[in-house]
């Protein structure tokens, strides 16, 4: 509908306009006329009110008014749906009782295309809801909650689209410190006179279908495009200091101008002391929400700057006074002039921050918010979380604004240093590709698309706060500036990552908790980022099977992501309270003696200092297997993340628990295979490796349970092995510093301590009484004396005495599985030191016959695998004699005098 009043300013008063109704709008007035004479014709009170009704109004006809905005905006030509209905005598709640009352009689709902009464809140809320709705809502509340007070008595309704508020015409007198008047039945003047403008104290008379102006301003007011108040400022804004927020919001959105004697009167302070005093916080912050949401946010914070309102709107209420942090307001007029410049250019900011109503209302909140850029950030009580940040505080104590709202102004304030630095580091790459960098990528996708994610769906919010702020700071850059933020933004439009925060990863958390057969739990969440950073880097992987596989044979780009995040974020901070004294963070041998660490008040609950040991962290132990396991396919990324690994494994070979010392001597098994000799010399981590290792081949019965030292035993020795062959290598590194000779000497030495310390030492500590403990012995001898070759016939003087001493026992019945392991020992001994096996021959047929004499008769599968090794063991020692002749014959001579032993010495 073209507006009503278009029309110059004369000298002469301005006619009433006409407006004309709707059809649901006549429809409505009809009702209400249908209704009023229906309680003409029968005044009788069904109701009693606290609101005393004058006797010279009491025989006056009902007259009915639409009143304020609904005028306003009907003469504006803008539609509304909001209707205050005024009634001369009655209040809402009687008039409504009487409207409820007239439709509940047949046939009087089908007089306006109705056909019933909303019994209960759900049918309510979608009763007229349209002009098509034929249901009406909100009556059914009227007997079973009145909604009385001493102040109002009014009633809502909702019937063909439109919201209904029923009240009654009031005068009203206010109190020094409440803005809730004491009501009474008034004129149509008195209740002009008592509205917030003139241009919004107009009526539309139902009855006689005309517009009234009681004021004799409100027409003048609307041609000239003023907002004043019917009254005289100072005392309306002192009655009711809400005016000034409702002046401000209306200015903004008509577009007019405040009068300038109320100007004079908003900025007093007399009246700004009213405000804080006499109107709630969640008023204040329906009148700037709406002045936000509106045509022109601009206008209404520059008023409110202007005015020097700030402070009085946006403060914390819960802070007293005198420790409330003074926000900054110098430059905040740049920052929302900038804000208004940015959106109505539609600049590349605009278009990339702002794409609907709701990021525009937010990106108006957080500029309300930039003068609490720098408030010092809130301690936090003892044993609590920090509290919001400042702005946070304000914005939810201060203007009650929504959670939402809230949340995000607290995640802009927090992230804003993060965004500054990010956007300049991008542009600085952008200037400077060539330039060496520390740190991430600022122009990568998947650094990029990660922040985004971080940053979560408000991400634009936070980087149009984050360009306020810096756009204050830096008052004489601003548009150096907004072509930095814009060459960001536009970046991140060319790689696609705007929707970074919507994408969901390859991988869910029960999925790579199985590829990594570890046990689930909070670990999963940054590990599914690291899996997020891969799909950003690699747009095209998009198979999820394909993802699995990789991350399960530990091969290609995603495992060795996977392996440095474990490392560096689950990994380290769980042994950080217990890492090696010896061992810097750069992953060397720390010189010089090492201090016993200082005598502490502190606790000594493992769960505290080894909280990798916790039942709450059983996923870190699982992680580590499968990073040293990647780390063997991996093996380009081992100097890499040396100083991140090698530390658990040491705390772990010299943790008190023997399996958790199982498990590190394991692991750095695994470690060392794959471990360039060159890195363990560079960083010098070979002794203390030996430190670690070596004691532990003294855990054995008693003190240590056989079936912990067989666990132990079990993963030491290999450990050792590992060790030296790459702390000794056969082929030496063109980088190295050692003399080939030296180290070949180093070898021998490092292998004959391992013999001596490790075999010989449990061998004859064992004895016969822990067979199952000598099986594992020597079997891990096996290895050891071939390692050593040639050089281990030094040792037969004690190798052949401790073999002997298990194989020969006839009284004492050996398992025959730690015959056989003694067997193979054997074996190792003959193919390693056969140049000297003609003078050792005869202490070898000993043990092997004795042995061959206390099995015989005995036909299990274990003992038939027995009688095979030393059958091949005789084999090997026929052949280092290479056939002397003398051999043959002793042999002979052994069957002669014991037939049993033929079966071990014929082919």
């Amino acid at each position: 509908m073209a507006p009503a009043l278009i029309q110059e300013v004369e000298d002469d008063p301005v006619p009433a306009p006409k407006v004309e109704l709707t059809e649901v709008e006549e429809t409505l007035r009809r009702l209400l006329l249908d209704v009023a004479k229906y309680i003409d014709s029968d005044p009788s009170d069904h109701s009693n009110s606290q609101v005393k009704l004058p006797e010279e109004l009491a025989s006056q006809p009902i007259t009915l008014r639409f009143t304020g905005g609904w005028v306003r905006d009907k003469l504006l030509g803008v539609e509304s749906h909001d209707i205050d209905v005024a009634i001369n005598k009655m209040t809402g709640y009687q008039f409504g009782l009487r409207l409820k009352e007239y439709l509940e009689q047949p046939g009087n709902l089908a007089k306006y295309g109705l056909e019933d009464i909303a019994s209960n809140d759900k049918q309510s809320a979608k009763a007229g809801a349209s002009d098509k709705s034929k249901t009406v809502g909100g009556l059914h509340k009227i007997e079973a909650n009145p909604e009385k007070s001493k102040h109002l008595e009014t009633t809502t309704m909702r019937i063909l689209g439109l919201d209904i508020d029923l009240v009654n015409l009031r005068k009203e007198t206010y109190s020094e410190d409440s803005r809730n008047p004491q009501m009474e039945f008034g004129t149509p003047e008195e209740d002009a006179m008592r509205r917030d403008a003139t241009v919004n104290a107009m009526f539309y008379n139902v009855n006689t279908q005309t517009i009234e102006d009681f004021t004799s301003r409100g027409f003048d007011d609307m041609a000239a495009k003023i907002i004043r108040t019917p009254l005289e400022p100072y005392q309306t804004f002192k009655d009711d200091p809400l005016r000034v927020l409702r002046l401000i919001r209306f200015a903004s959105r008509l577009g007019y101008s405040i009068d300038k004697e109320a100007l004079v009167a908003m900025r007093d302070q007399d009246i700004k002391d009213a405000l804080r005093r006499k109107i709630s916080r969640e008023r204040v912050g329906v009148e700037m929400e709406k002045a936000l949401r509106g045509p022109d946010p601009h206008e209404a914070l520059k008023l409110v700057y202007s005015l020097d309102l700030y402070e009085t709107i946006f403060s914390d209420p819960t802070v007293e006074l005198a420790k409330h942090y003074k926000p900054d307001c110098e430059g905040w007029e740049l920052c929302i002039d900038r804000l208004r410049d940015v959106l109505s250019e539609e600049t590349p900011l605009a278009e990339l921050l702002v794409r609907d109503k709701e990021e525009r209302f937010l990106a108006y909140q957080l500029a309300a918010m930039v003068p609490y850029r720098d408030a010092p950030q809130p301690s936090a009580p003892p044993g609590r979380k920090p509290p919001p940040p400042v702005a946070a505080l304000v914005a939810r104590e201060g203007v009650k604004a929504t959670n939402k709202v809230s949340d995000t102004v607290a995640i802009a304030v927090k992230t804003q240093e993060e965004i500054s630095k990010l956007v300049d580091q991008f542009n600085e790459r952008k200037r400077r590709p060539e330039k060496p960098f520390e740190g991430d990528d600022a122009t990568a996708r998947d650094v990029l698309g990660m922040a985004i994610r971080r940053w979560g769906t408000s991400w634009r919010s936070l980087v149009m706060y984050s360009f306020l702020v810096d756009t204050v700071s830096h008052p004489e850059s601003t548009e150096a500036i907004e072509r930095n933020y814009t060459s960001f933004l536009q970046h991140l439009q060319a790689i696609s990552v705007l929707d970074a925060y919507s994408l969901k990863p390859l991988l869910d958390g029960k999925a790579l908790a199985k590829a990594l057969n570890t046990p689930p739990g909070p670990w999963m969440k940054d590990a599914l980022d690291v899996v997020m950073a891969y799909q950003l880097r690699n747009p095209d992987a998009t198979d999820t099977n394909a993802a699995i596989e990789a991350v399960k044979e530990k091969r290609g780009e995603l495992p060795s992501a996977l392996v440095r995040h474990f490392l560096k974020l689950t990994i380290r901070p769980l042994f950080q309270k217990t890492k090696p004294k010896n061992v810097t963070e750069a992953g060397r041998r720390r010189e010089g003696e090492q201090l016993p660490p200082k005598l502490s008040m502190q606790s000594t609950s493992e769960e505290e200092t080894k909280p990798w040991k916790s039942s709450h962290q059983t996923h870190a132990l699982s992680l580590l297997k499968w990073i040293v396991s990647a780390l063997h396919e991996q093996t380009g990324l081992i100097e890499e993340v040396w100083h991140l690994v090698i530390p658990p494994i040491l705390t772990m070979i010299d943790d008190w628990e023997v399996k958790h010392k199982a498990l590190g001597a394991k692991l750095s098994s695994n470690i060392l295979q794959v471990t360039p000799p060159i890195l363990l010399e560079r960083t010098g981590l070979g002794e203390v490796f030996e430190e670690a290792l070596v004691p532990c081949l003294s855990y054995l019965p008693t003190i240590t349970p056989e079936d912990e030292a067989i666990e132990l035993l079990d993963d030491v020795y290999p450990a050792l092995l590992a060790l030296s062959r790459t702390r000794y290598p056969k082929n030496i590194p063109k980088e190295s510093r050692r003399d080939a000779g030296e180290i070949e000497r180093q070898r021998t030495k490092f292998l004959d301590m391992i013999l001596r310390k490790g075999v010989f030492y449990g061998s004859e500590h064992c004895g016969l009484q822990y067979p199952r403990l000598q099986s594992v012995t020597f079997t891990h001898a096996v290895p050891l004396l071939n390692e050593m070759g040639i050089e281990s016939v030094k040792h037969l003087k004690y190798t052949l005495p401790m073999l002997n001493s298990i194989l020969s026992p006839s009284l004492i019945a050996m398992p025959p599985e730690t015959l056989c392991s003694a067997t193979k020992a054997v074996q190792a001994v003959i193919v390693n030191g056969w140049p000297r096996m003609s003078e050792h021959r005869g202490e070898v047929l000993k043990g092997i016959t004795l042995c061959w004499i206390n099995v015989e008769g005995m036909s299990d599968d274990a003992t038939e695998e027995l009688k095979h090794e030393l059958k091949t063991a005789v084999q090997l020692l026929r052949a280092a004699l290479k056939g002397q002749a003398a051999f043959d014959e002793e042999t002979k001579v052994l069957m002669d005098a014991d037939a049993r032993l033929k079966g071990l010495f014929e082919a």
